[in-house]
């Protein structure tokens, strides 16, 4: 489960990156490396959706602050 935490972690990391990007500069990373509305975009765009879902559903039993079980 910890790959899947780091995984998840950096696909929230692109898509907060990308997010900012669109809002500060109107540049969409994504669709500029993989090519708007590509296949390959919309993947990442799943991906980071879904880490998103992940990451909330499983935040607490991983974050030191608000203080889960599974931190060591």
């Amino acid at each position: 489960m910890k790959g899947l935490h780091i995984v998840s972690y950096v696909l929230l990391w692109v898509g907060g990156l990308n997010w900012g990007l669109v809002g500060l500069l109107n540049y969409n990373l994504v669709d500029s490396l993989l090519g708007a509305g590509s296949s390959l975009a919309r993947l990442i765009y799943i991906l980071v959706g879904l880490a998103a879902l992940y990451t909330i559903f499983t935040h607490k039993s991983y974050c030191k602050t608000c203080g889960g079980e599974k931190v060591k």
